[in-house]
């Protein structure tokens, strides 16, 4: 007779530490300026809202499994083949895909120190070994990532701009990093803060030029659209087709793809999202500094506050709260003395400006 007395999970699984989003509401419920997220302060295009609101007559209707027009929307858009194009719930089911299709027991996936956190819990998900890699003053180091390389390396996941640091990798560095990598290692370049970046390199190039690599963005962010759950890769072919036989046929409702086709074409309010991030981004960082708090250049729609400390950064987080401001406390990657805000419109950076500089007022007078 068996010993067995209840199922038991896959390897990986229960070393899985759940992922933990940014905050929303303020304690006693009071009404908050929500900058813990990176959501677009905009909203989303008003076209966008009115495909949603027309793709309601027909939720008794199946969505087509293909995602044939959202897929010719993004290859007209940024130049792609649309047949190398595979649309998720988010990318983090892409980034999913990845990670089922490439890695398992007895492989391992490498993540930066400060890398986003669902990295790992992917890597576990499928039973392989997440090897954390430390960075440099908070931007990946490539040389570190290719010193961790070894047979057992299936895949190396990248943020770029990197979530929480807003710090990015050039070009040249991306290509060095790729070049130096086993055939049989996938890159993902996750660019879900792409749009927010100016960078010197065409990330669809790298995906062109080898093929082992992953290239993934959101409508989450720029497109304001992280309600609805809708991302999207691009590859080589011989990649996407080994995902989309992990895709689930319907996984994208008429509404998402209704949603997400329209936001992908107005290219106007993308654009003007993504002027005033820059703007306002520029100014925030501006501010931080000359009050003398330390802030990277960011390249994507948040900045990253770093105080002198642990304990001043939980400090200047309640002050924000009292003040009804919610931002992201980022100890959890491995940044204790830092805060991540996500750049709001100009109010909200004002309202944010206003309250850090009341509290390092308070913090000079009492020293």
């Amino acid at each position: 007779m068996s010993d067995r007395t209840q199922p038991q999970p896959q390897p990986g699984i229960m070393e899985i530490a759940l992922y933990v989003s940014g905050e929303s509401k303020l304690a006693g419920g009071g009404e908050a300026l929500k900058l813990s997220a990176n959501e677009n302060p905009y909203g989303c295009s008003p076209a966008a809202t009115a495909a949603f609101q027309a793709a309601a007559k027909d939720l008794n209707r199946y969505p087509a499994t293909d995602h044939g027009p959202l897929r010719r929307a993004i290859g007209d858009i940024h130049g792609l083949d649309p047949d190398r194009i595979i649309c998720g719930v988010g990318s983090d089911e892409v980034l999913q895909f990845v990670a089922q299709a490439y890695a398992g027991p007895g492989d391992e996936v490498i993540t930066t120190r400060h890398g986003f956190a669902m990295y790992p819990i992917l890597a576990h998900a499928v039973g392989a070994t997440p090897v954390t890699v430390d960075e440099a003053d908070r931007r990946i180091d490539v040389d570190a990532i290719l010193r961790a390389v070894t047979e057992r390396t299936r895949i190396v996941f990248l943020a770029n701009p990197a979530n929480p640091t807003g710090t990015m990798l050039s070009g040249e560095d991306l290509r060095r990093l790729i070049a130096g990598l086993p055939g049989d290692c996938v890159l993902v370049h996750d660019g879900a803060y792409m749009e927010f970046a100016q960078p010197d390199y065409r990330d669809a190039d790298l995906v062109d030029a080898y093929p082992n690599v992953v290239m993934t963005r959101t409508f989450s962010k720029i497109h304001g659209l992280g309600g609805l759950r809708i991302g999207w890769g691009y590859a080589q072919r011989p990649i996407i087709d080994v995902l989309a036989r992990l895709r689930q046929p319907f996984n994208l409702s008429n509404a998402q793809m209704a949603a997400a086709e329209a936001a992908m074409r107005d290219t106007e309010f993308t654009a003007h999202c993504a002027a005033e991030n820059a703007r306002l981004r520029r100014w925030l960082r501006n501010q931080l500094v000359q009050m003398g708090v330390a802030c990277d250049e960011s390249h994507a729609n948040f900045v990253l506050a770093r105080l002198p400390d642990a304990e001043r950064a939980r400090a200047c987080d309640v002050a924000l709260r009292d003040a009804g401001i919610i931002v992201r406390n980022v100890a959890s990657y491995h940044l204790p003395e830092a805060l991540r805000i996500t750049v709001g419109d100009e109010a909200g950076c004002r309202r944010v400006i206003a309250a850090i500089s009341e509290f390092m007022a308070g913090e000079r007078a009492a020293r």
